[in-house]
């Protein structure tokens, strides 16, 4: 990681998140009945619960509307979720409203077009590995993992170990 993101990382405090293609790896499993059924990383699970606990902000934003991936991240103490967006912009505004943040303190992981728009008001645009090639030139950060994989942990256990809120006795006591 270079000296400009790790900087930039320094700063951050507010996580947004999409699904399909970050916390998801974009692929989907399409049941006889219809049902479309996604898979999530554990360890990006951890990553964002543990973020919770340590007071910051994090928020997901998603085309998508399943009441699986709701349940996902609300069970990780995720408190702001919204899904079936087809203008994310509107939804970055209110989340970073309702955070009391400015968007130059905002991560925003996307990996496709639809983010797009958020990415360019975020203050530290990011994507996994195998985002479309017209968001890995808007990033500051392309992570070296892919979509689904753990892109999520990747960026917030780094973020955290430079802000020094990764480890501590207090919130790892086994």
């Amino acid at each position: 990681m270079d000296a400009n993101v790790a900087d930039k990382l320094k700063e951050i405090k507010t996580f947004i998140f999409d699904v399909d293609g970050v916390l998801t790896s974009g692929n989907v499993l399409v049941t006889e009945e219809g049902a479309m059924l996604r898979t999530v990383n554990i360890k990006d699970g951890y990553a964002l619960q543990h973020a919770v606990k340590q007071g910051y902000n994090i928020a997901i934003i998603s085309g998508g509307n399943s009441k699986g991936i709701y349940h996902r991240f609300a069970g990780l103490g995720i408190r702001e979720i919204y899904l079936g967006q087809k203008n994310k912009v509107e939804a970055f505004h209110k989340v970073i409203s309702d955070f009391g943040v400015q968007p130059q303190h905002v991560a925003y992981i996307g990996d496709d077009m639809p983010d797009y728009p958020v990415l360019k008001l975020a203050g530290m645009a990011c994507c996994p590995a195998d985002a479309a090639q017209d968001i890995k030139e808007i990033c500051t950060y392309v992570s070296p993992i892919p979509g689904g994989l753990g892109v999520a942990r990747e960026l917030l256990e780094n973020t955290m170990k430079l802000q020094e809120t990764w480890w501590n006795e207090e919130t790892h006591n086994w």
